[in-house]
């Protein structure tokens, strides 16, 4: 058994997976250095959610909930198209596979609005960075499986 390799989640545009919004990919070589220690499982929550590539860029937007507060997330696309069934369903998707392959840690893109973890962007399409975590990101920390970004990644 402590001969096996861990399996991690990792977002599949690190890996060079064609993903991206833009139908590109952020290809991380640190990460691929990785391949021989780990199972690295690819995931792109947006696909998984059923929105395609290339598709138009999304970011997060607090909306006020019942009680006043600023905590429903809503997820829009540049155009103001509502996403956030798609964002929330590969948030699931992506936790079904976690789960499946007994991941204890994912590897995500940063500032991304489903995979971004501490950093993310403000929701007005001008480049702000807020605090905070992508839909994904959110959802698997909530069950227990760390997540970081690709730059804490150790070679």
């Amino acid at each position: 058994m402590s001969g096996e390799k861990e399996n991690i989640l990792v977002s599949a545009c690190l890996l060079g997976v064609n993903c991206r919004y833009d139908g590109g990919n952020g290809k991380q070589e640190g990460l691929i250095r990785l391949i021989d220690k780990y199972n690295f499982i690819p995931v792109c929550p947006e696909q998984l959610g059923g929105l395609g590539t290339p598709r138009e860029p999304a970011e997060q937007q607090l909306v006020s909930g019942e009680t006043g507060d600023l905590d429903i997330v809503r997820v829009v696309d540049r155009s103001g198209k509502d996403v956030t069934d798609s964002f929330f369903k590969g948030a699931e998707e992506t936790l079904k596979l976690a789960r499946l392959y007994g991941c204890k840690r994912a590897i995500l893109k940063e500032r991304s609005p489903s995979c971004g973890h501490g950093c993310i962007y403000d929701g007005t399409f001008s480049g702000t960075k807020v605090p905070g975590d992508g839909v994904t990101a959110r959802l698997l920390e909530e069950n227990g499986i760390l997540v970081s970004g690709e730059s804490n990644i150790e070679t």
